[in-house]
Order: C-alpha cells, then sequence, then structure tokens
C-alpha cells in the first residue's frame, strides 16, 4: 500500500509541472451548519452564548476545508477531550507544529498536495504562483487573516535589512533573483519569477515550512515603521532585548510557539507556557477545517505536553502517562512497551519508519585540523570506515534482527530505491578496509596496532553525539570494538545539539552520529537539498553548506569534486521544471552520493512504536513515520484524532 501511495506522490503533485494548474476544492454548504448551538464545540459553547465568540457559521471561512473521511479511513468523531504528550526539551515545542500539520498547502495520506489553507493555489510552469486565501478566514483572535499578512511579511520582515541582515530566504530566489510580488486583492496575492522555482510549493508544504505571512495586526506593535516609538522602547526594554528587531523575532516565532499571545491558524494556540514543565495548546475557535457533518474540527480541546527527561520518557509512556507516544521511543522500548499494555490503557502500533537509515555517521569534510583534513577528504577513508562495519551484528543486537542493512540512501517504498545504492560498500569487508587505509599511506602503526598519522599521532576519532538517546551510544560501542580491527581508535562524546552545531561549524568535530537522511521517501518532486551542501546544519560539510545558506558572503564553495558537482545538480533540480529532469538530477545526485560514501548509514527499514491511548480514534494502525513528507503524526491529522471514552 505504502509503494501505492508513493507512485501516488511521483504522478501526481502537479504543482511543479509545465503546464498551467490549479487545485481548489468544493464549496461546503456554509447555509447548512446551524447557527444554534448543535453543532459548537461544548467548548466554547458558553463563550458564543455569552457573546464572547460568534456562532460557528460566522467563525469558519465561507468555504472551510472539508477532510475527506472516506478517502482518509476516517470515522466521525465526537467534542472534548485533552491529549497528553511528553516531550524532552524546549525547544522540541516545534514539535506541535509540525504534528499539527497546518500549511498553506499541504500533503495528504496519499501524499499528494492540496490546498489547506488556501481556497486554491495556481501554478504557472514553476515560475508564476497565485495563491488565493479562503473567504472570512481569521486568525485564532478573530483579526481577518488577509493578503495583508503576506505582504507584510513580504515587504517589511522578509526583505527587511535589521530583521534579516539584508539577505532573503534562499527559498524565495529563482536564478539568483527575487520575485514579483502583486497583491491582486485582499485574498488574492501572486509570485512571479524570471526562471523556474519548484522549491516554493515545497517549501511552504514542509514539516518545517517557509512561512511567507505573519499576522500583521499583531506583529506591527513590534516594528519600528509602525508602533509608536515610546511603546516600542518600553516594550523592549521590558523584555530585556537588545532593540526592535530582537523583539520582534522573539515575540513573532510561528513554527516554535512560544508566545501565548501570537495569533496562529493552527488546530490549537498555545495558551499556557513553562519550558521546564508543560504547556497548554487549546483549540483553535477560528480553525478552517470541518468534517463531513459540517462540525468544526478539531475534536479534540486541548494538547497537553509535559516536559520530561528524554531518557526517562519511554518509561513514563509505559505508566500510560502519554497517550500519543512515538518520540524519544525507540525499538528496543518495544518489548517492555508490549508487556505493559497488558495492564495499561494502550496499545503499541509498530509504524515503519521513513529515514534513509536509522543511524548515521557523518565525517566531516571541513574539519580544521590539517592533518585530518585531507584525509577525510579521500573517499578511500569514508569508504574503509564503511566496510569496516558489521551491520548484521549491529541489527542483530539492537534491532532483534528485524532492520536492514543500509547505506544512507531511499528505502524499498521511495520511487527511487535501488538495491544497488543501498548495499554500496555496506559488506562487512575489513581486509578490504585495511588494504584502502595502507593504500591511502597510513600503514604505520604504534605497539598496540594502532595507527598513526602523518605527523605522528595515533589515530583516534572521537564521534560526537546530541546525545539525546542511548541507542547511539549502543551502536558506537560495537562500532568502536568494529574498527579497532582496522588500527582505529575511536571514543564517543555526548554534547548538547547547539554546542555540537557549533563545534562542526568551527571545524573542532571530526565525525558525528545521529539519525539518517529524511530521503527515505524521496521522489523526483521532493527536494535533493540533503544530498547537497547547502546548509550550515548538515555534519558532514557545514562550511560549504554556509556558503550556499549565505550566498557566497560567509562560508567555502567546495572545491572542483563530487561536492561542487552535487551542489550544481542541486542547483539544477532548484530551476528545473519537468518530471524527466527531476528524476534524472535525483538519480544522479544519488549515485554520487552513495559511491562517496559523504555518509555513513548503518541499518534501515526500521520499525517505530507508537504508544496510543485505547481509547483515541482516526490514528491508523499503520502508518509511515517520517520527517518528509509525513511529518511524522501531520498527514495522518491530528485534528481528527478523537477519544471515544471522555
Amino acid at each position: 500500500m505504502i509503494k501505492k501511495r508513493l507512485t501516488g506522490l511521483t504522478s501526481l503533485i502537479r504543482f511543479a509541472v509545465p503546464a498551467l494548474v490549479m487545485v481548489t476544492l468544493a464549496g461546503f454548504p456554509v447555509h447548512a451548519i446551524a447557527q444554534d448551538l448543535a453543532l459548537e464545540p461544548p467548548f466554547l459553547r458558553a463563550k458564543v452564548e455569552s457573546g464572547e465568540l460568534p456562532p460557528m457559521a460566522e467563525r469558519l471561512p465561507a468555504q472551510p476545508k472539508i477532510v475527506d473521511y472516506a478517502a482518509e479511513g476516517k470515522e466521525t468523531g465526537r467534542y472534548g477531550g485533552r491529549l497528553t504528550t511528553l516531550l524532552g526539551k524546549a525547544r522540541d515545542l516545534r514539535m506541535m507544529t509540525v504534528y499539527s500539520y497546518v500549511r498553506l498547502i499541504g500533503f495528504n495520506t496519499n501524499f499528494e498536495l492540496e490546498p489547506d489553507l488556501l481556497e486554491s493555489f495556481v501554478n504557472e510552469q514553476d515560475r508564476i504562483f497565485t495563491l488565493t486565501l479562503r473567504e472570512n478566514h481569521r486568525w485564532s483572535d478573530g483579526h481577518p487573516f488577509t493578503t495583508e499578512d503576506f505582504r507584510y511579511w513580504w515587504e517589511d520582515v522578509a526583505t527587511n535589512n535589521k530583521l534579516n541582515e539584508g539577505a532573503v530566504d534562499s527559498v524565495m530566489l529563482a536564478d539568483g533573483q527575487m520575485p514579483v510580488v502583486t497583491v491582486i486583492d485582499e485574498r488574492t496575492i501572486r509570485y512571479e519569477w524570471p526562471a523556474p522555482n519548484p522549491l516554493f510549493p515545497l517549501s511552504i508544504a514542509k514539516s518545517s515550512p517557509l512561512y511567507i505571512y505573519m499576522p500583521a495586526h499583531y506583529m506591527k506593535k513590534f516594528h519600528e515603521k509602525y508602533a509608536d516609538p515610546v511603546e516600542l522602547a518600553r516594550l523592549v526594554q521590558a523584555e530585556n532585548v537588545s532593540d526592535w528587531s530582537s523583539l520582534h523575532t522573539r515575540r513573532g516565532r510561528m513554527y516554535r510557539q512560544e508566545n501565548p499571545d501570537l495569533p496562529v491558524l493552527e488546530a490549537w494556540q498555545n495558551t499556557a507556557y513553562d519550558a521546564t514543565q508543560r504547556a497548554v495548546f487549546t483549540r483553535n475557535p477560528y480553525f478552517h477545517r470541518v468534517d463531513p457533518q459540517g462540525q468544526q474540527l478539531p475534536y479534540l480541546d486541548e494538547i497537553i505536553i509535559n516536559m520530561a527527561s528524554t531518557d526517562v520518557i519511554p518509561a513514563k509512556a509505559g505508566a500510560g502517562e502519554s497517550d500519543l507516544q512515538a518520540r524519544y521511543i525507540r525499538f528496543d522500548n518495544y518489548t517492555f512497551l508490549k508487556n505493559a499494555e497488558e495492564t495499561r490503557n494502550f496499545f503499541v502500533h509498530l509504524w515503519r519508519n521513513g529515514v534513509a537509515s536509522q543511524l548515521a555517521l557523518y565525517p566531516n569534510l571541513n574539519v580544521a585540523d590539517e592533518t585530518w583534513a585531507p584525509i577525510v577528504q579521500d573517499v578511500r577513508f569514508r569508504r574503509a570506515l564503511s566496510l569496516g562495519i558489521n551491520r548484521e551484528e549491529l541489527n542483530q543486537q539492537l534491532y532483534f534482527g528485524l532492520a536492514k542493512p543500509s547505506a544512507n540512501m531511499p528505502i524499498p517504498d521511495s520511487p527511487l530505491y535501488s538495491s544497488d545504492r543501498q548495499s554500496q560498500w555496506t559488506s562487512y569487508d575489513p581486509d578490504a578496509a585495511n588494504a584502502l587505509l595502507d593504500e591511502m599511506g597510513l600503514s604505520e602503526r604504534a605497539p598496540d596496532g594502532i595507527r598513526l598519522l602523518p605527523d605522528g599521532r595515533r589515530m583516534e576519532i572521537i564521534v560526537e553525539s546530541a546525545g539525546e538517546n542511548t541507542e547511539e551510544t549502543d551502536a558506537l560501542q560495537l562500532i568502536i570494538f568494529q574498527w579497532q580491527k582496522l588500527g582505529i581508535k575511536a571514543f564517543a562524546r555526548p554534547l548538547q545539539l547547539e554546542l555540537l552545531r557549533r563545534r562542526f561549524l568551527a571545524g573542532e568535530t571530526l565525525m558525528t552520529i545521529t539519525s539518517g537522511m529524511n530521503i527515505g521517501l524521496a521522489a523526483p518532486e521532493l527536494n535533493p537539498e540533503e544530498l547537497a551542501p547547502v546548509s550550515t546544519a548538515q555534519p558532514n560539510w557545514p562550511i560549504w553548506g554556509q556558503y550556499t545558506e549565505t550566498v557566497g558572503t560567509v562560508g567555502e564553495l567546495p572545491p572542483e569534486g563530487p561536492a561542487l558537482e552535487l551542489l550544481e545538480l542541486y542547483r539544477e533540480w532548484s530551476t528545473s521544471s519537468t518530471d524527466e529532469q527531476r528524476r534524472r538530477i535525483w538519480n544522479r545526485m544519488l549515485d554520487i552520493y552513495s559511491d562517496q560514501v559523504f555518509s555513513i548509514g548503518i541499518v534501515g527499514q526500521t520499525i517505530q512504536p507508537v504508544v496510543v491511548n485505547k481509547s483515541l480514534r482516526n490514528l491508523p494502525a499503520e502508518g509511515v513515520y517520517s520527517w518528509m513528507p509525513t511529518a511524522y503524526f501531520g498527514v495522518y491529522r491530528p485534528d481528527t484524532f478523537w477519544f471515544e471514552n471522555q
């Protein structure tokens, strides 16, 4: 079934084709929504009766988004209840935005793009995009959602030097040029580039989307162009920030909803937040989706997020303290959770993991050490490290033999899957690995058998990680033992994520272990950005990625060779206009990345346990747990989840 759906992804995403495309949704007969309280969520009924809120028919857009229950295999639910889940740290609050997955356009459960917040989306040759908003759509505070919110973001935020240091997001550039943005009326806006920009629709549909709008009526209070100078200075001082731009940034974070006052378009809004303990998300009375019976979504009144140490989250989930939990749950927790299922009020579903490799090693090709740099940049070294890993042993020890040894490549469900690429340089062959290292001239060894670097130092590799789970530690212990047979001494060092990112960008980190790439379900229409140096967040080439990210103002361009070719292919994809072009580019990039072992995959096709309250409905028992394109739970629409017994 998954492969069928992914075939749909390849053939049915039609925002990025050279023809004129329009996708819209038939209007819901709003007149059928009763003006009385019959369909009102009980949670809001008192406010409607008192006049604090208008009735539901007036809160909904003229054409609300009707969720297709027949296509998605859902059943009509009932209002009420609160869902509790667990997160590990303050920055995890962004998961609420990922899970709820409310986008201008977004993927459905067939992995097709369709309008969501938008009433319609018109694509002309991947160059001209016309967006039409829903009539009478409103922010969570009741203020109209109009093209003024898009104009404000573009003119007063995105292109404001004080807020973005003059650097427009690269997604908004096509062939290095910004779009002509035309506000046609209060519901219609057009973006026109001189060259194709297939990144644009994908970027606003991503799990971490590019927000091309902001609640202008709220944010203008923190902008020097609109705010009273005296009041703005007072707010800056009260917030203890350096200037108005810092205040504006802090108050306007839409991805990580830390500001309870910020109006949202999500199903739930943050109404109470304590970074160390919990957050309470309450239903948005102006949410734009309805079920087939005309009931306004979401069904659930509240989402409660409790903060807990990541290492105790599996135990807390097993004790019944979470109604829906997959984050920080590993496959080796399955036996414990399955046993607890017998006495607790939850099921443990097993979903397919959509990452390319459950774990992967990322040698830093931009390491600052002058001795190590040419070694890490030599493909023979990376191949040797990969050949020196006994993946089958790791599979048996950590995944009970249920995973598959794999490079960091697309999984079989992907239309771009290749068994040759998935197995390339993954066989356990320490003799071949040693021969490659000797061929590099690294044959000198210390008395204990550890190889020596050209400057006489021992070949010792510190593998750093964000330290978020013991799975990485357990895998590293086995890899460390296996690499000793190559004459390499390795050590594990857990760090805070922000420190880790600063270190590998500074060239201080030699190697990182973390999850594999999110290209497990790769398709030609999806962005191949993970395969090329485009971001400082990529641990294998952060300085090259910085060059791309900053349009050449900081960082370094990759030297002539495979990494530069990947970057050039990525840029070619970014201005492509046909499916045939994109498939060719993707396949070439995958061939290069796999052959060059720019990251070292370990095992793939793993299973993700999902702890689910036995009373929770409309969450499928089988699903794909991935960052893209599923946004973890996002495409399964948590706004349709409901409790049978609450």
